[in-house]
């Protein structure tokens, strides 16, 4: 596997960064992303390839279930060396289906440390316990809306850490976000909009530049009145 990692590398410089040298040379010099991306550790959930994104695009954080713990230093850190020294105006929380965490914490798990972990999703396996009885999903179903509501509890820890909650009280950046990829598909689904929009469907491409912001489209000529 090893040597297959290595040839990869080799690919990649002579077809992807050589004929692209000029952007990686500007890249090499300063990095300037424009999303600090917060997901989980799954080998199946790679940020950069959903979004079609190249290298650069991202302030990238991954862990067990896409959890934003109060007491990790790791990722009080990366948030504040982001948002503070980068400037990123974007975060997106993404969780995704089949997640292994997120099963964990339905089932239950013994391991120390992952347990441990997984504590820090409680609130999300409460919510999602409450809305199972009142829908009666079954499992499958229920993993759905796991994975969903632990997404939005990790956003809520995300406004409650001081750096952001003091950076909120003066304004509306960082935005937050909320995703969901579907590994089954390749397919982003918007479930927080930081915005301020609805939630919505759609290409992982459009929704990476929907957070990010579009060039504002002009405005349409106005049609001449008849006289």
């Amino acid at each position: 596997m090893i040597d297959n990692l290595l040839a990869g590398n080799a690919k990649f410089v002579s077809t992807e960064f050589a004929p692209n040298a000029e952007y990686y040379h500007a890249l090499a010099a300063q990095q300037r992303p424009k999303v600090l991306w917060i997901g989980c550790s799954d080998s199946r959930v790679s940020e950069h390839q959903m979004t079609d994104s190249k290298p650069g695009t991202m302030f990238v954080h991954r862990n067990v279930a896409n959890i934003v713990a109060f007491n990790d230093v790791n990722i009080s850190a990366i948030l504040e060396y982001g948002v503070v020294h980068l400037k990123i105006e974007d975060i997106i929380v993404c969780g995704h289906t089949r997640c292994g965490g997120i099963a964990a914490i339905e089932d239950g798990v013994h391991e120390n440390y992952i347990a441990d972990w997984l504590c820090i999703a409680t609130g999300a396996k409460e919510a999602a316990d409450r809305i199972a009885r009142e829908r009666g999903l079954n499992r499958e179903q229920k993993l759905s809306v796991l994975t969903e509501e632990n997404v939005k509890l990790q956003i809520k820890h995300l406004r409650n850490l001081a750096l952001i909650k003091n950076m909120h009280a003066k304004g509306s950046v960082p935005r937050i976000h909320g995703w969901l990829y579907r590994v089954e598909t390749g397919t982003v689904d918007v479930l927080v909009d930081g915005r301020g929009g609805a939630p919505r469907s759609g290409s992982p491409a459009k929704a990476l530049k929907s957070a990010v912001g579009a060039s504002p489209k002009k405005p349409a000529a106005k049609k001449a009145r008849k006289k």
